[in-house]
């Protein structure tokens, strides 16, 4: 009786099924069988390589039914390899699909070995995600998930490994940082999980011959749409993002764009990334560039359109070798060269043979060339074409499918002195998939003012050798341009010094001075007809002997350091010099030395008591993990409260901080900078007791949009006052990254115990750290205060008071005698550092 009840309640069930399934999406209807579908006048036969999801459908429907399920994550543990001719098919029915679940509490970690938690991991060949709706956004795969905000690491909704992965139809979404509206079912909407935005990844894959048509990728911040496919083709697809977003190497045709930021594409790799008529909304401000660091970018027929960008550059500063093709591109309707500022890194196709390997036109229309673009070893033609190019072919009696797009000419960056070297650069031709194409005849070249420096020797084998002529005093660089008549270009960038000279002899040797009260001056001659360029370094010693140096002042930019300033920390010590002779024509000779016979007295110094103007420019960067009163600590460290971030450790095996300009948003300025993750600077003032204290500096982001620092995962700087160096005990204003915002800072007073931090105030968001950013902490008995400006223009948000413009906060504090100062930075170094400059400390 049981066997029976439940035969008929299988029965009810199936026919039911049938008879009542009703699609989300009325316009696309999907008349269900049970074994098979009809979509569109098509009969899909469901089986091991054809799959029906719906989220509709409820466990014990779908239970009625083989290769019939209600979630992609179950669909996707029954896959098996699909082939090129038969693919493994996913036929999605209007719905959103959680490929992560988005109620789960649990914080997403990686696995062992992994850099990401990933929603779901697939290996299979050839799989397609196709949806059964003309409009994407009826059918999506979402999750909710990035770093700091329900994941440690950047978060990815797919990891794909197999050849052939497709998707149509779809929109893959992680819906982390924005709103997930579905009208088809407003019952799934969901809010997005913050507003601060956060990595939050779609798909990163692993093999070749990628595809996507009419599919929506939507995130901010790291998108990566198809990331890591070897050949990719997105057609028709829609993209919205931040930076650090856009797969590196791919060809996006007919593909719409938003972009939030002015760097979509982190980089790009090999042969590049290819923009054919795409449309683009930027709604950024200012400049819009396409890549962050490096690689090449090829658009073609391209629109964008913006109410408040100005420019349309490649990258804000492209190297000297970069070349980059542009072909009739248009901001806001007005025809542009795409990065003007930069010409030597545009090549403009027009009227050039190699527009024909992008798009060429035939029977009054425009072809895009994808094939030639594409195929690759295995004529690989996703979009059909071969026929109509191997037919203009024929007509037109030249190549449509065998036309290379890049020109690279190795090495670059190479020194050659006159006289003694020589350079062979060699080009190499490369079709758009990575192949070596073959050689074109190449044309070598030098601007004409630099025809004296170089004579070139064209080999007439794709190579030329490269020999310094360079008759002047000083090292040049000399760009090598090499050409086709078809229109490829590169270029070497090659360094071409005189003939070094041996390092000049001292025909007076090192010698210091007190030249007036609080100045010493190291007086030496050098038997050179040059100027100047040699090492200088002074040190303390603890003898007259040279016993136990410590750098205290170096010498940069081949500007010698003759004049030192003496402060008090100076007194009690024996003051050393050395002197490395060097000229702009030869190499640093060995360092010669000379120690003072008596030590520094307090009547030597004319310094103001309780004022330290920092000289940075003279400050050494070298490892120095003593904490000496009078002595900067110069160290990597990191900090307990960054121990849940596993990712990174603190290397004192090379310098921390380095001297000199920044970038990006630093890139204007010059001053003491992070060069590793977790790099710490301190100052132990000579003395016993200290009252209040003031410190004021000039921070210069390399962040520009007020986030200040890569990611919210523990990533700050603090800046210490009132503090013991030695033991880690005082104070600090802590600058750091949350995920409240993407385009504002916390800022807060930490109390260090021994180490260990914890803040003594609530926190101040401010939109206001941006180069140039003038901060000023100080204490004044229990009270710590401190102000933040920047008088940078900037779009600032409306209808967020509680984001301050400029910062001014106080709190209570335990005083303390200690002096010390100094900064922790746990961010991550390059484009997440920042610059300081200007820096003061002043003691009562």
């Amino acid at each position: 009786m049981l066997l029976v009840t439940c035969m008929q309640v299988f029965m009810l069930v199936n026919a039911g099924l049938k008879s009542h399934y009703k699609s989300l999406d009325p316009n696309n209807p999907i008349s269900f069988h049970g074994s098979y579908f009809i979509y569109k006048n098509q009969k899909i036969d469901l089986g091991p390589k054809a799959f029906f999801i719906d989220g509709q459908l409820s466990d014990q429907e779908t239970a009625a039914y083989d290769f019939v399920y209600n979630s992609v994550n179950e669909a996707v543990r029954h896959v098996v390899d699909g082939t090129e001719e038969e693919p493994m098919v996913l036929y999605m029915a209007p719905y959103v699909y959680w490929i992560d679940d988005p109620d789960d509490q649990e914080i997403r970690i990686p696995k062992p070995g992994e850099g990401s938690p990933y929603g779901l991991e697939i290996e299979c060949e050839w799989l397609r995600f196709q949806g059964l709706s003309e409009k994407a956004e009826n059918v999506v795969l979402a999750s909710n998930r990035g770093q700091t905000m329900g994941a440690k690491g950047n978060f990815t909704m797919f990891k794909i490994i197999g050849n052939g992965t497709s998707a149509e139809n779809v929109t893959f979404g992680n819906y982390c940082n924005i709103d997930l509206e579905y009208p088809l079912k407003p019952a799934l909407n969901r809010q997005k999980r913050g507003s601060a935005i956060v990595q939050a990844q779609l798909v990163l894959c692993r093999g070749d011959k990628i595809f996507a048509r009419n599919t929506h990728f939507l995130s901010r911040l790291n998108l990566l749409p198809f990331y890591g496919g070897k050949r990719t083709l997105f057609d028709g697809c829609h993209f919205e993002s931040t930076d650090d977003a856009l797969a590196p190497r791919g060809v996006y045709l007919n593909c719409t764009f938003e972009f939030y930021s002015s760097k979509p594409f982190g980089h790009t790799e090999e042969t590049g990334a290819i923009l054919l008529n795409c449309d683009i909304l930027s709604l950024t401000r200012g400049e819009q560039y396409l890549v962050k660091s490096r690689g090449p970018i090829a658009a073609v027929d391209c629109r964008m359109t913006s109410e408040l960008v100005t420019y349309w550059g490649w990258k804000s500063e492209p190297p000297l070798e970069s070349r980059n093709y542009n072909y009739n591109n248009q901001l806001n309707k007005k025809m542009v060269v795409v990065g003007s500022k930069h010409p030597y890194a545009t090549v403009d196709m027009t009227g050039k043979e190699v527009l024909d390997a992008y798009r060429f036109e035939y029977n009054n229309q425009v072809i895009y060339n994808t094939y030639n673009l594409l195929k690759g070893n295995d004529d690989w033609d996703p979009m059909g074409i071969k026929s109509l190019v191997l037919e203009v072919e024929k007509q037109k009696g030249k190549s449509f499918s065998k036309l290379p797009t890049q020109l690279i000419v190795s090495p670059t960056r190479k020194k050659i002195e006159t006289g003694k070297d020589e350079v062979t650069l060699t080009a190499t031709f490369k079709y758009f998939s990575g192949e070596v194409a073959e050689r074109e005849k190449i044309t070598w070249m030098v601007a004409p003012e630099q025809k004296l420096l170089v004579e070139l020797k064209d080999n007439k084998d794709g190579s030329c050798t490269v020999v310094p002529t360079n008759k002047n005093d000083e090292t040049k660089e000399v760009i090598v341009y090499a050409s086709t008549s078809s229109g490829l270009e590169a270029a070497s960038v090659v360094y071409v010094t005189p003939k070094i000279l041996e390092a000049p002899k001292f025909i007076a040797t090192p010698i210091i001075q007190k030249v007036k009260r609080g100045q010493l001056f190291v007086d030496y001659k050098l038997d050179m007809p040059f100027e100047d360029q040699s090492l200088v370094t002074w040190y303390r010693c603890s003898d007259s002997s040279g016993s136990n140096p410590v750098k205290v002042a170096v010498s940069r930019f081949n500007e010698p350091e003759k004049m030192y300033q003496l402060s008090n920390d100076d007194v009690g010590y024996f003051m050393m010099v050395s002197v490395a002779p060097k000229h702009l024509r030869c190499e640093a000779g060995e360092h010669v030395f000379y120690t003072m016979n008596k030590a520094i007295e307090k009547e030597d110094v004319l310094a103001r008591d309780g004022v330290y103007v920092v000289d940075l420019k003279t400050l050494p960067t070298n490892i120095q993990q003593k904490v000496i009163p009078g002595f900067w600590t110069v160290d990597c460290s990191k900090p307990e409260d960054t121990s849940e971030w596993r990712d990174w450790e603190a290397d004192n095996s090379k310098d921390s901080w380095y001297y000199g300009p920044g970038i990006n948003g630093a890139a204007n300025d010059t001053g003491i900078v992070q060069a590793s993750k977790g790099a710490r600077l301190r100052y132990t003032p000579s003395g016993k007791e200290f009252g209040d204290m003031k410190v004021r500096f000039t921070a210069c982001t390399a962040k520009t949009a007020g986030q200040g620092f890569s990611s919210a995962k523990a990533q700050y700087m603090d800046i210490f006052i009132k503090f013991d160096n030695e033991n880690m005990n005082g104070y600090a204003l802590r600058l750091y990254r949350t995920t409240k915002y993407h385009n504002a800072i916390d800022c807060v007073f930490m109390k260090y115990e021994n180490g260990r931090a914890t803040p003594v105030c609530e926190p101040v968001s401010t939109s206001c750290y941006r180069t140039p950013c003038y901060i000023t902490v100080e204490t004044k008995g229990d009270k710590i205060m401190a102000h933040m400006e920047s008088p940078a223009d900037y779009f600032v948000e409306p209808g967020r008071p509680e984001v301050k413009l400029s910062v001014d906060m106080n709190a209570v504090i335990s005083s303390n005698t200690f002096g010390g100062m100094g900064f922790q930075h746990t961010g991550t170094v390059g484009s997440g550092a920042t610059l300081i400059k200007d820096l003061v400390i002043e003691w009562k």
